[in-house]
């Protein structure tokens, strides 16, 4: 891969090939926000017949005010990750306690994701109890579900609003299954209209709901010191081993760094972390 990827975050961190703002080794990976719209093809998301709502733009000043209105208060903030190198995650204020990834649903996920589907189903897996996790069933989703997953699995670090819409949905779906919190999210007028408001946000135009971009958004997570990627579209949380609080964001990136192995020729990917303010 070449040394001189090009990096856009939303916060203008920009680095072209042949400029030397910002140097990036060859296991760093490239990263663009320019099409970092968290909506998935119908062929993706090909049991959402029912809402559709418009993406959310991968943008971390977008989602900080999508939370904000929800009543979540700003003492843990996203921001932009620029690279998966030890040195670019060093940039990244600490701790974190979740990663957002959005990459392309390309065929070659596709094959992986299938696969991996079945060798957990044949082999099994360990997950906790403790771990928030919901289904996706409105198309163009993604973002929101990944904000909720979250927010939803680290709520004994982030402070509410006593009247939080946000902390209301998470209480009153909590005992909830997957399918049951996604049917929930459904009916949940609060949350959809400030997804509708926070869509027209960020630095692109929001696409049409009929749009079809192939990226697609999950949340890393750490519960019960187990590191877990949570997927909407997946039937189950995927267990990625043992992680501490000082290792979280590294365990996080060797994971994000796989999807992007998979598909070296693709440069939208754009990787946030939730982090202490």
């Amino acid at each position: 891969m070449d040394s001189s990827a090009f990096v856009s975050g939303s916060g203008g961190v920009s680095c072209q090939a042949g400029e030397a703002a910002l140097q990036v080794n060859q296991s760093s990976l490239f990263f663009s926000n320019s099409l970092s719209l968290s909506n998935c093809l119908d062929r993706v998301c090909k049991n959402m017949d029912g809402q559709r709502w418009l993406p959310l733009e991968a943008n971390p000043d977008v989602m900080n005010q999508f939370l904000r209105q929800l009543g979540l208060l700003p003492t843990w903030q996203f921001g932009d990750v620029y690279g998966l190198d030890a040195e670019l995650l060093c940039m990244v204020p600490r701790p974190v306690c979740a990663v957002l990834l959005l990459f392309p649903v390309t065929e070659k996920y596709e094959s992986f994701r299938l696969e991996e589907e079945a060798k957990i189903k044949s082999q099994g897996q360990e997950v906790s109890a403790d771990v928030y996790f919901m289904k996706q069933t409105i198309g163009n989703a993604c973002g929101t579900i990944g904000l909720i997953h979250a927010v939803a699995n680290n709520q004994d670090h982030l402070e509410f609003e006593p009247d939080s819409p946000l902390k209301k949905f998470l209480v009153e779906s909590s005992k909830l299954n997957p399918e049951e919190k996604a049917t929930f999210l459904e009916k949940d007028e609060s949350i959809r209209v400030t997804h509708e408001s926070s869509a027209q946000e960020g630095q692109t135009e929001a696409p049409s709901l009929d749009e079809k971009v192939d990226l697609h958004f999950i949340a890393f997570v750490k519960v019960g010191g187990h590191l877990y990627e949570l997927d909407g579209r997946k039937p189950f949380p995927i267990a990625h081993g043992k992680t501490t609080q000082d290792t979280f964001l590294e365990d996080s990136a060797e994971v994000c760094k796989k999807f992007m192995a998979r598909d070296p020729q693709e440069l939208r990917f754009t990787v946030v972390a939730l982090s202490k303010a």
